[in-house]
């Protein structure tokens, strides 16, 4: 029965964030009909987050309890049991929830391009604010994946550390996948995104394919953000380890936060006592992935009014071989 409360619940709180997101989507179609003035959007878009966390809360209140009444049935369970079957359990649920929000995103996706197509075959001059929203879209869509995917990640990382899952992966078609989620971003900021190989055939190593895709996608995401004109994304395979490294043209890192952009949920704006324009949570789970599988991630930069400013990311791993 309460397994059946707990299900009931889950379900639930992912229809609450599925909502949210699509009214989050929406706003700014919503935000127009609503009032002629453009911040009504802005509104819109606060009700949507509200809904999303309000569906998460729902989540999290839900595991909580159950955790509560686990340890009254099973009081000597070791902590590390549960929280690794808490941990389990939330990321098969998350695993469904997220599969569930993919469908509409991938559905408003296909719409967006499908208006575009349109849009370009035919002689009709549109308003700017229609093909601004079709932008916008297009250009969120990236952000919308990479927080699902954050999220995912954090529940994966209360787990404890066991045996690390090695599979045959090819970092450039990783690579190669990244570049193409995020050209239409960069290319709408008017910045070029560039990437290459060393050897050209990079080939086969062992490790966890979507540890390396969430690192990469994570730094990749923040020199779009950053860069002035262009970013260089280069991988390189080297005797017993291979790396990737995300440069970017952007203003530079200052001296005195390299030292703290690893750190979790630190961002810029604390620093200097402003509203946080991002969680802060990017970086610290691309270090904390990158530590796990035996490498590093480590940045180098020189300021805006350095001669040639730049922020450049590496990535190193070991290249591993499969026991037996």
């Amino acid at each position: 029965m309460i397994q059946l409360i707990h299900i009931a619940a889950i379900i639930f709180g992912a229809v609450v964030c599925l909502v949210g997101v699509i009214l989050g989507l929406s706003a700014p179609i919503l935000g127009g009909r609503v009032s002629d003035n453009l911040w009504a959007v802005e509104p819109v878009s606060y009700v949507a987050a509200v809904i999303i966390i309000s569906g998460l809360t729902i989540i999290t209140v839900s595991y909580t309890i159950l955790g509560i009444l686990h340890r009254k049935i099973n009081p000597f369970d070791s902590g590390d049991e549960l929280i690794s079957n808490w941990a389990a359990l939330t990321q098969r649920y998350f695993e469904l929830f997220q599969h569930d929000l993919g469908r509409p995103l991938r559905r408003i996706l296909g719409k967006e391009r499908e208006v575009r197509s349109t849009i370009d075959l035919s002689n009709r001059e549109l308003y700017a604010d229609v093909l601004e929203l079709l932008d916008e879209i297009e250009g969120q869509a990236p952000n919308f994946r990479l927080m699902m995917s954050n999220v995912q990640v954090l529940i994966q990382m209360e787990t404890p550390v066991g045996d690390l899952a090695l599979e045959p992966i090819e970092p450039l078609e990783i690579v190669r996948r990244i570049v193409d989620r995020y050209t239409f971003a960069a290319t709408d900021g008017n910045k070029e995104i560039t990437w290459w190989s060393d050897p050209d055939e990079f080939g086969i190593v062992y490790c966890d394919a979507s540890a390396i895709e969430h690192i990469i996608t994570n730094v990749v995401d923040n020199a779009v953000r950053f860069a002035d004109k262009r970013i260089e994304i280069k991988l390189i395979r080297e005797g017993s380890s291979f790396s990737i490294k995300v440069w970017d043209d952007g203003y530079g890192i200052p001296k005195e936060y390299r030292s703290h952009i690893f750190d979790r949920g630190w961002t810029p704006e604390l620093a200097k006592r402003e509203e946080r324009t991002t969680s802060g949570l990017g970086m610290f789970i691309a270090k904390t992935l990158s530590q796990r599988y035996g490498g590093d991630l480590m940045v180098q930069s020189s300021v805006g009014n350095e001669v040639g400013h730049y922020t450049e990311f590496t990535l190193t791993l070991p290249i591993k071989e499969l026991s037996g």
